[in-house]
């Protein structure tokens, strides 16, 4: 645990550190573009798995939510959130728990890309006697999962087969190769590329008689930069609340808007090699390597001191377990900085979704006060 006068040079490293300003500050960006546009946020909460930051992050303790897992889902639900979408396909042995919280009063709604799967949801929904509401997946991108907007005829078969079960909520869809966009007019191209595909394949539906209530779409780059939400009913997102390099890199943040990083301390010096060794390793990090496809590759994370300013070109450039090592970017014509043995570091993640899931506690800091104010407790598991 924290002691209640911990302070950045006493924590013991590596931990998580979460600077609650600078979520804050990306919280209300995205709920006011949200605003402007007049739909609702349904923000994902997979990204903090945190009851403390999901308390920040929705509009009422209710919710709405969304989450990955089911892990999330109880979690989430036993801390009064009761409006929630379960983002991801959902498999059949699964359902018995999708059932178990929808009988303690949770809104859980389930996602289905087949008719095999809106099969499982209808028949597994008909024998308990309850209604188990169903999202179809369209696929607007290639990206993974889905049904391709063109493809009506497996689309309505959905439908039907989840409506004879009470089953049709409506259909959501997740720009996820807005991540490997090049330009921010590329990411608002995109993000109509997903809101056509899933208003079109709504409209599709009521054509047939049937109802589609949610229109539900979203990525972080989409939803910062979507002109239109036009019949869209929903927009999710979730790395926002942190950002990350990946994000930075996409243009959709600025370094200085991303609230985790990773505290790490010097732990030894190979000059020769131009090499700081630290304490944070992969373990510590993740092997996430995000930024590799992007224009600038920012190797496992970019390198701040204590209080969070960015040394130029320094990064940590390669990682063992529970070890580090920091070097200069090749090619930079930066100074390798004096930082003694002992010295205090923050490593800023390439995806904050994987830095995170290496730790069990956020370690909370506001801005540049080097004073820890609460540690929030994170959760693993499916």
């Amino acid at each position: 645990m924290t002691s209640a006068c911990a302070t950045l040079d006493t924590l013991e490293t590596p931990c998580l550190l979460l600077d609650e300003t600078r979520m804050t500050r990306n919280i209300e960006r995205l709920n006011n573009l949200m605003a402007g546009h007049g739909v609702q946020l349904r923000p994902h909460l997979k990204t903090p798995k945190s009851i403390e930051v999901a308390r920040r992050v929705m509009a009422r303790p209710e919710g709405p939510a969304a989450v990955s897992t089911l892990q999330e889902a109880e979690q989430f639900a036993a801390a009064g959130v009761t409006d929630l979408l379960y983002a991801v396909g959902v498999a059949p042995a699964k359902l018995d728990r999708v059932l178990a919280l929808r009988r303690r009063g949770i809104d859980l709604t389930v996602v289905v890309d087949s008719v095999d799967a809106a099969r499982a949801v209808a028949a597994r929904a008909a024998e308990a006697g309850a209604a188990i509401p169903a999202l179809i997946e369209i696929d607007c991108d290639g990206h993974r999962a889905g049904v391709a907007p063109g493809h009506t005829d497996q689309l309505l078969a959905i439908a039907r087969t989840l409506h004879a079960a009470a089953c049709l909520r409506g259909v959501m869809t997740h720009a996820g190769e807005s991540y490997g966009c090049r330009s921010l007019e590329a990411i608002a191209v995109m993000a109509e590329q997903e809101r056509a595909a899933a208003v079109g394949c709504a409209e599709a539906i009521r054509a047939a008689g049937l109802p589609c209530l949610v229109v539900s779409v979203g990525s972080t780059p989409t939803a910062h930069f979507a002109r239109s939400l036009a019949g869209v009913t929903e927009v999710r997102a979730g790395v926002y609340v942190f950002f990350d390099l990946v994000m930075a890199g996409l243009g959709v943040c600025a370094v200085d808007d991303i609230a985790a990083s990773v505290l790490t301390t010097v732990i030894g010096h190979q000059p020769d090699k131009g090499w700081i060794l630290v304490d944070a390793g992969w373990m510590a990090m993740s092997r996430d390597r995000g930024t590799a496809k992007q224009p600038v590759d920012q190797l496992y994370g970019l390198v701040c001191d204590a209080d969070g300013k960015v040394y130029p070109d320094l990064l940590l450039a390669e990682t063992n377990q529970e070890q580090g090592i920091i070097k200069l970017r090749a090619g930079s014509a930066a100074t390798l900085p004096d930082l003694p043995l002992g010295t205090r570091l923050r490593i800023v993640p390439n995806h904050a979704c994987a830095t995170c899931a290496q730790h069990d506690a956020y370690q909370v800091v506001r801005g540049g006060d080097r004073r820890v104010v609460a540690q929030w407790q994170r959760f693993r598991g499916w």
